[in-house]
């Protein structure tokens, strides 16, 4: 009896770089699901006397301006980010399918609309669009997420009404509409599971540039409000002090660093496993 092949997401793994990749996304969110177990110090308790401490065998990245553990405030920073993050994502890819879909499948006005908008968000850089609406919503948690689900809103967008463009001529989809199945029927059962595996890919490699955009929001103060860390915040506060204790500034930054670069390997492996390039030149 043949074995099961592992999913898509497992093979990757078997990549060197998608592994390491891996393994520190695991950790980074083992850490930040189990941070209240993990750190035996609170993120929002200051200890003035123990302020500006260096990377010692108590405090292992050392402490903040106001005494509070920094690498406590990292793990609990990871979850306002990677929360975030990934929650405005999918709220952006599951409306951006929407309208992708429907605007490729019923074409005429409705099409013409969507892409219209789509193209004029499209011209914008991702980062003004967010602190445009951040400037109207206010900042906070809150407002961060939709600015960035507006943000790569357009990208989603796009990408799904390429692929029901490509599928909806397919000869599967015209023998589901002869056996008298309906626009939803054929678009929730056929078009859009069909179309969903480079809309997830795309969707994880887009959370690398969210974490990004997050950082720099809550850099400008416009992410999460103090006393709730986030890993722009903790750049921010440490900006001001990178000569005096540079840890502050340099570990939230390489956090940052290393956690989108293991998306982007991640993401590369699974690209790789899905041939998700090779479907797209066939189709082309």
């Amino acid at each position: 009896m043949t074995a099961l092949a592992p999913p898509a997401p497992m093979r990757a793994l078997r990549h060197p770089a998608g592994g390491l990749a891996g393994g520190w996304l695991v950790a980074v969110i083992a850490a930040a699901v189990l941070a209240p177990v993990l750190s035996p110090w609170a993120y929002d308790v200051q200890a003035l006397k123990d302020a500006y401490q260096p990377p010692s065998a108590l405090h292992w990245l050392g402490t903040d301006e106001f005494g509070r553990d920094l690498l406590t405030r990292l793990v609990y920073g990871a979850r306002t980010s990677l929360s975030v993050s990934g929650i405005a994502i999918l709220l952006s890819v599951l409306c951006g399918m929407v309208l992708g879909a429907a605007a490729a499948w019923f074409g005429g006005w409705f099409d013409r609309a969507v892409t219209t908008v789509v193209d004029l968000t499209w011209s914008f850089p991702e980062i003004l669009i967010a602190l445009i609406l951040v400037a109207i919503i206010g900042p906070g948690t809150t407002g961060t997420m939709i600015a960035i689900a507006v943000a790569y809103l357009a990208q989603f967008t796009r990408l799904t009404r390429a692929q029901i463009m490509t599928l909806k001529g397919e000869t599967f989809i015209e023998a589901a509409r002869s056996l008298g199945a309906g626009n939803a029927h054929i678009l929730l059962r056929h078009l859009l599971p069909n179309a969903l595996a480079p809309v997830l890919v795309s969707a994880m490699l887009a959370t690398g540039d969210a974490i990004i955009l997050e950082a720099t929001l809550g850099f400008f103060g416009l992410g999460a409000q103090p006393p709730v860390p986030s890993w722009g915040g903790m750049m921010s506060a440490g900006s001001a002090l990178v000569f005096k204790a540079p840890w502050i500034i340099l570990f939230p930054g390489l956090v940052v660093a290393v956690t989108v670069v293991a998306i982007n390997l991640y993401g590369d492996a699974l690209i790789a496993e899905l041939d998700i390039r090779g479907r797209m030149r066939a189709a082309a």
